[in-house]
C-alpha cells in the first residue's frame, strides 16, 4: 500500500474558512452533539430500567440510540475541533479509520431500521403470532444480522479504497473522510470504483428504502381492519419510524446513487444525515411515543 501512494495526512476544507462562520459552527455542532448524545443516552437508559418498554421494538430502539450515539461521536468531535484550530489535517490512518467506523455504523443502521419496519409489520399484520414469531432469539440474531451487515458493507468500501494510489493532491473539500472526495485524489481512472460504490452502498440505501415502503404500505392496508385506537397507535409508531427513516435514507440515496461526483451541496446533505438525524432520532421517537415519554417521567420519580 505505501508503495502506490506518498501521502501521509490528508488536509480537510471543512464546511468554511471564514473565521466568522467557523466560530458559528462551533457553537451550533457542540449543542448538536450535546442533544444528540444526551438524548440517544436518555432513551437507552429509559429502556434499560423500565419495566413496560420490554417489547422487541424498544429493543431495536435501544442498539439504533447506542449506533446514533456512536455514529454521532465519529463525526461531530472533529468537526468541533476543525472549528476550533486553523490545522484541520488527518493523517492517513485516521482518515480510513473514520471511514470505516462511519460505513461500520451507517450499513448497520440501515439494516436495523429494516428490522425495525418487520418487527412492526409482524406487529400490526399478525398481531396473534407476534410473540412467538418475534422471540428474544431471532431479536438478538437479527441484530447481529444488522451489525454483521455493517461490518462486510464497510470492509468492501475500505478495500476500494486501499486500491487506490494518492501521488499528490492531498486537500479534500469536506468535513469528513468519503469515498467519492477520496476518489477525487486518486492518481487514476476511478470510473469502475465509481460504479462498485453506486452498486455497494446505492443500491443497498435505494433498495432497503423500497422495502420499507413496500411495507408500511402493507401495514397501512391492514390498519383498514383495526379500531380506532389501534389505526391511532399504530400510526404515531409508525409514523415516527417513518419519519426517521426517511431523514437517513432519503440524504443517503441522493450522495451515492449517481456516479462518482462531487457536488457542492453534499457538504449540507452529509451534514443533515451524519450531524443532525442521530439529534432528530430521539426527539421524533419521544415527542410521538406515549410510552416512552411516560417512562421516562416515571424514571425522573425514582
Amino acid at each position: 500500500m505505501d508503495s502506490s501512494r506518498n501521502i501521509t495526512e490528508f488536509f480537510m476544507l471543512g464546511l468554511s474558512q471564514n473565521p466568522e462562520v467557523q466560530r458559528v459552527l462551533l457553537v451550533f455542532f457542540t449543542i448538536v452533539y450535546l442533544v444528540s448524545v444526551g438524548g440517544n443516552l436518555l432513551i437507552m437508559i429509559t429502556i434499560f430500567f423500565s419495566s413496560t418498554l420490554g417489547s422487541p421494538m424498544y429493543f431495536f430502539l435501544s442498539y439504533l440510540s447506542f449506533i446514533d450515539t456512536c455514529y454521532s461521536s465519529c463525526m461531530t468531535p472533529k468537526l468541533i475541533a476543525d472549528s476550533m484550530y486553523e490545522g484541520r489535517a488527518i493523517s492517513f490512518e485516521g482518515c480510513l479509520a473514520q471511514f470505516f467506523v462511519a460505513h461500520l455504523l451507517g450499513g448497520t443502521e440501515i439494516i436495523l431500521l429494516t428490522v425495525m419496519a418487520f418487527d412492526r409489520y409482524v406487529a400490526i399484520c399478525k398481531p396473534l403470532h407476534y410473540t412467538n414469531i418475534m422471540t428474544r432469539h431471532l431479536c438478538g440474531l437479527l441484530v447481529g444480522i444488522a451489525w454483521l451487515g455493517g461490518f462486510l458493507h464497510s470492509l468492501v468500501q475500505l478495500l476500494l479504497v486501499l486500491q487506490l494510489p494518492f501521488c499528490g493532491p492531498n486537500v479534500i473539500n469536506h468535513f469528513v473522510c468519503d469515498l467519492y472526495p477520496l476518489l477525487e485524489l486518486a492518481c487514476t481512472n476511478t470510473y469502475v470504483i465509481g460504479l462498485l460504490v453506486v452498486a455497494n452502498s446505492g443500491v443497498i440505501c435505494l433498495l432497503n428504502f423500497l422495502m420499507l415502503a413496500a411495507s408500511y404500505i402493507v401495514i397501512l392496508r391492514s390498519l383498514r381492519s383495526h379500531s380506532a385506537e389501534g389505526r391511532r397507535k399504530a400510526l404515531s409508531t409508525c409514523g415516527a419510524h417513518f419519519t426517521v427513516v426517511a431523514c437517513f435514507f432519503v440524504p443517503c440515496i441522493f450522495i451515492y446513487m449517481r456516479p462518482s461526483s462531487t457536488l457542492s451541496i453534499d457538504k449540507i446533505v452529509a451534514v443533515f444525515y451524519c450531524i443532525l438525524t442521530p439529534m432528530f432520532n430521539p426527539l421524533i421517537y419521544t415527542l410521538r411515543n406515549a410510552e416512552v415519554k411516560n417512562a421516562m417521567k416515571n424514571l425522573w420519580r425514582k
